[in-house]
């Protein structure tokens, strides 16, 4: 039979880490897992290329067309572009800034640059001819109207 004793049992206390090391040592595991060439970096050492770009879209269906709204803020109206073929539409653009400012005895000079392009395939009923674009305010508004002839294209095949 099992036989059960009632010894006492002595457990050694972990002397307590103060916080700073603590934190000290997530700092230094957190710089170990932003060198890893698994994942992408998350913090100050993410050495290379600047994050892409990906604006927010809104698409939003009415009776007649759709609606399109991109947020591209800091965005000049020339440097944007929009394309649409085989049903798909491309919006593409680059933003420049430079700044430089001069006093006595320092010099501060900034630039910053950034690209973007996104893709939609288009719903099968817009009528590509007819794409109204608007830029104000850091939003691109497209109007794609639908074309009315799409539901006649609509064609049911039969199973033989």
């Amino acid at each position: 039979m099992n036989e059960q004793t009632t010894l006492p049992a002595k457990t050694h206390a972990q002397p307590s880490v103060p916080a700073v090391f603590t934190r000290l040592r997530d700092e230094i595991d957190r710089l170990f897992d932003d060198f890893s060439f698994a994942r992408p970096a998350r913090s100050i050492f993410a050495f290379g290329a600047a994050p892409e770009m990906v604006p927010a879209m809104e698409l939003t269906e009415k009776k007649d067309h759709y609606d399109l709204s991109i947020e591209i803020p800091g965005m000049e109206q020339k440097d944007i572009t929009i394309e649409c073929a085989d049903g798909v539409l491309t919006i593409a653009g680059e933003k420049r800034q430079e700044s430089e400012e001069k006093s006595e005895g320092y010099l501060v000079s900034e630039r910053s640059y950034g690209s973007f392009k996104r893709q939609l395939t288009l719903p099968g009923d817009v009528d590509p001819d007819a794409i109204d674009a608007k830029y104000a305010k850091g939003i691109l508004k497209l109007k794609l109207k639908k074309d009315e002839k799409a539901a006649s294209r609509v064609k049911k095949i039969a199973i033989g």
